[in-house]
């Protein structure tokens, strides 16, 4: 930055500064307020004029670096904000990906043993088939042999039947539920006015899952006609004619 002014008529103006400040002074010393007054507006006047001025073009590059200083820090704080935002999307992407991994952990050890128990399963039904090729009358009346058999297959039956539920392995046997397209699979339909639609009346082979997947379905026999699942049929009216009210029928002619 330079500064323009002539050192003669530096020398002039602080000359006249100094007379201006000591008119002050006498004014102040002596009371008189106008010639105060005007002194100090002369001193004024003339300490703005030799205060040092900046060049025009000086000023217009001072007002071109604010501006580009501006720009520079409205540029820099839209960068930072897409940055900003861009690290978020990635942690979220991390911890998805950490959710994800820790889940495909949990089913790996969860359904580990799905082939395993679908093999098994197999061999559940040969043990509910042989239980019930042995009528009941037949078994009561059978030799002690053949009820210690008998024993011994419901036994073994139920032994497996638990150790499929230690390992999270259930039965699906959904008599007088709602029909479950996820766990059920229909086999044929029962006409029954009275029992409401949807509802599972027979299971023809019982179903497996474990944890929320299924092994296999059961396989159901469905009621229709009925009222919709979940409601309650309305009871019917009584009428005069009715004996639980009390009624009596005009047979008169």
């Amino acid at each position: 930055m330079t500064i323009e002014f002539d050192a003669e008529e530096q020398a002039r103006k602080d000359a006249e500064r100094d007379q201006a400040n000591e008119d002050i002074a006498d004014a102040d010393e002596f009371g008189d307020n106008e010639d105060f007054e005007a002194a100090s507006a002369a001193n004024d006047e003339l300490a703005r004029q030799t205060a040092p001025r900046m060049a025009p073009s000086e000023a217009e590059a001072a007002a071109e670096a604010l501006q580009a200083a501006a720009t520079q820090i409205e540029t820099l704080t839209q960068e930072v904000a897409t940055l900003k935002d861009r690290l978020l999307r990635e942690m979220a992407e991390m911890e998805n990906l950490r959710r994800r991994a820790a889940k495909e952990r949990v089913d790996a050890s969860k359904f580990a043993i799905t082939g395993f128990a679908r093999e098994m399963i197999s061999v559940g039904d040969n043990l509910d088939r042989a239980l019930q090729a042995l009528p009941v009358d037949i078994r009561e009346n059978a030799a002690d042999e053949i009820k210690n058999l008998f024993t011994g297959v419901e036994m073994t039956n139920q032994e497996m039947l638990n150790i499929f539920e230690r390992n999270g392995i259930k039965q699906i046997s959904p008599v007088g539920e709602k029909f479950d397209p996820n766990f059920h699979q229909a086999m044929f339909e029962v006409p029954n006015p009275d029992i409401a639609n949807g509802t599972v009346t027979e299971v023809v082979q019982v179903g497996y899952a474990i944890g929320d997947r299924v092994l296999r379905p059961a396989l159901v026999g469905v009621a229709k006609g009925g009222p919709k699942f979940g409601v309650v049929p309305e009871a019917q009216p009584k009428t005069d004619a009715d004996p639980k009210m009390g009624g009596s029928v005009d047979t008169s002619a």
